[in-house]
Formats: C-alpha cells, structure tokens, sequence
C-alpha cells in the first residue's frame, strides 16, 4: 500500500504595532498591521483517522503564538519586527509543541497588511 504525507493547515489572523529598525521611510515609525498567518503541518494519517486533531491545532498555535503576538508591540518581543523574523520565529516556536503529535511544521506565511507575504519552509 502506498504512504501518503498529509498537509493540514489553518489561518489565523492578529493586529500588532511595529516600527522597524534600521531602515529609512516611514516604517520606521510606529506603526500597527493586521497580520494573517497561515500555518502548514504535516505527517502520517494515525489509526483515529487524522494527522491532528483540528482542535489542537488551534489551541497549539493561539498559546504558542497568538496569545504573545496580539495587540502587541512587537518592538518588546524581538529586536527588529520584520516580517521576515516574526514568521521564523513562529516556525521556531511551533516546532517542539506539534512534534509531541508527530507532526512537522511544513510551512508558515505570514502576510502583513493586504498585501505583503512572507513563506518560509525548512
């Protein structure tokens, strides 16, 4: 029989204040977004008939990194709140918690604003 990888996901969204560091223009004054977040997991169908239950998927990501990043200013969390490093921090942070469900974090964008995605994949 031939193994099959499962992808799940789930989107988030969170707004937040930044101004980023080093950089000329007016993002560098205190600004805030609304950020989307989509996180992708995968691994192995398990005999209940899922990879991860939806719900804890949920629970997993708002404790892990919602509850820290909504309504935030994000200038307290890390030194410089690009884009760029607030999604690798998410995919840092993610890691340990889903591998206890044998699940891998896959993928994580992060779109600040309407506009402006960031996707990162180990």
């Amino acid at each position: 029989m031939k193994k099959f990888i499962f992808y799940l996901s789930r989107n988030f969204v969170f707004d937040a204040a930044h101004r980023i560091i080093d950089y000329s223009g007016k993002c560098e004054r205190l600004h805030g977004h609304t950020y989307k977040l989509k996180i992708v997991v995968k691994g192995d169908l398990k005999p209940s008939g899922m990879v991860l239950d939806f719900t804890i998927f949920k629970n997993i990501v708002n404790d892990e990194i919602i509850s820290k990043l909504d309504h935030a200013d994000l200038n307290e969390l890390f030194d410089n709140p690009t884009t760029e490093n607030i999604a690798l921090w998410v995919f840092e942070k993610l890691e340990r918690p889903l591998k206890k469900f044998n699940c891998f974090i896959d993928e994580v964008n992060l779109t600040e604003g309407a506009n402006n995605t960031v996707s990162i994949r180990k």
